[in-house]
């Protein structure tokens, strides 16, 4: 009777490469027994998990490259850098701070001031990362130019990444609360530059932009004016979003800039905005409103209106259009796409009024603009009108306070005081 053949020996567990959180080392677990290899996600790491794995596999107890076996007792936290804990605290913004699926603008805002902070402190133990280093890091943006408001966000960021750290227990929880002792720079006490505030566009200059718009872009801008929103709610206005049963609409933006804090964001739509909008909403209602691929077909279209080569001559229209252009116009516009359509408005009409003031009519210069500004318009006419209530209520603002800061004051009163009683 034939033997039976031998069955080819079981291959050996290939354990996981895993992380420790509360230390921040990698490791791997085998037969129960735990092996810290050095540094999650470095490359020393690798490497001793690679040289663990052909341990593993020729059968032999995992030895460190020197050939001392490796301790199975946790490092302590103090092994935790500077620059680990900002590369950790990058993932995780990239991960919280996101809106319809896509990272919001603070993850690239906290990636910036991470980076500072690793800049100077790479392989600095975290643990003994304290205010002076802190200050050190504030005392370079503010050598590098930046402006004061910039500084103090890019520290707050720093702040708050060591806070998550401790709160994932790879630092001691007394390390964020010695770095809150560091004040933000205050304006008039700092050498830090200060930003030029942002101030209302004038309505004459937004009439001389719209002719040099697209006409769906120029909607947009008079819909903004209107109503006061904000740059990303025109964005992303759809029809569904749209209530209109009352004698004034009611926009409930599907995502805005407060809803993390719970907060419903309610825009009114009155007689004037509701002519601008009225067109766009036979659409289908999940639609956006305001699409660029409606301003390309205009454009187009316009351009076919201006023809001077016979339709028998030349390109036949539409026949020299890519039917996979590499970047097809999108089924909404962004904000960074809107602004960009009015800065390059005001190139072209300032170069309009220039062309006109060489033939002998001077007319005002138009200055660039942006989105924004419109909303500070329409706050300051709010408020000059009906009160500081009033534009707060317009705007979507929880406290008055931030109210202010987009309406300008309406000095006229001042003015009409100081003439009565001075």
């Amino acid at each position: 009777m034939a033997a039976r053949p031998r069955k080819a020996p079981k291959a050996p567990r290939i354990p996981s490469y895993c992380l420790h959180r509360a230390t921040g080392q990698a490791y791997l677990k085998l037969a129960g027994r735990v092996t810290y290899l050095g540094l999650y996600g470095s490359e020393a790491s690798r490497q001793a998990y690679a040289a663990a794995l052909a341990d593993i596999m020729a059968g032999r107890a995992i030895q460190r490259p020197e050939g001392r076996p490796t301790a199975t007792t946790p490092p302590t936290p103090a092994a935790v850098t500077v620059g680990e804990v900002c590369r950790r605290y990058k993932q995780h913004a990239r991960i919280y701070y996101r809106k319809n699926g896509q990272p919001t603008n603070e993850a690239g805002l906290v990636a910036k001031a991470c980076d500072r902070a690793a800049a100077l402190f790479e392989d600095h133990p975290a643990d003994r990362f304290g205010p002076l280093a802190l200050k050190r890091v504030r005392d370079r943006m503010v050598e590098e130019g930046l402006a004061r408001s910039t500084v103090n966000g890019s520290i707050s960021r720093i702040r708050r990444a060591f806070k998550w750290a401790a709160a994932e227990e790879l630092i001691p929880a007394s390390v964020p609360t010695a770095l809150g002792t560091v004040a933000g720079l205050r304006a008039g006490r700092t050498t830090a530059r200060e930003t030029a505030p942002i101030l209302p566009v004038a309505d004459d200059v937004v009439e001389a932009t719209i002719p040099h718009l697209p006409e769906v872009v120029a909607d947009m801008v008079r819909l903004q004016r209107f109503t006061g929103m904000r740059p990303g709610e025109v964005c992303a206005l759809r029809p569904i979003d749209v209530d209109r049963s009352g004698e004034v609409w009611v926009y409930r933006p599907a995502t805005h800039k407060t809803q993390h804090h719970g907060r419903e964001r309610v825009v009114f739509i009155g007689p004037k905005a509701q002519g601008v909008l009225l067109r766009y909403l036979a659409r289908d209602a999940e639609a956006h409103c305001f699409q660029p691929a409606d301003s390309e077909r205009k454009r187009r279209a316009l351009m076919h209106a201006h023809r001077r080569t016979p339709i028998s001559c030349g390109n036949r229209p539409g026949s020299n259009v890519s039917g996979r252009p590499t970047r097809p116009p999108g089924d909404r516009y962004t904000v960074t796409s809107y602004r960009q359509a009015i800065t390059r408005a005001c190139t072209a009409a300032a170069a309009a009024r220039e062309a006109d003031a060489e033939d002998g009519e001077a007319e005002p210069k138009v200055e660039p603009w942006t989105p924004n500004q419109l909303r500070h318009a329409a706050a300051t006419e709010v408020r000059a009108k009906f009160g500081l209530e009033a534009a707060q209520v317009t705007l979507g603002h929880s406290t008055a306070r931030v109210s202010e800061i987009y309406a300008e004051k309406n000095l006229a009163a001042g003015a009409m005081v100081a003439l009565a009683i001075g």
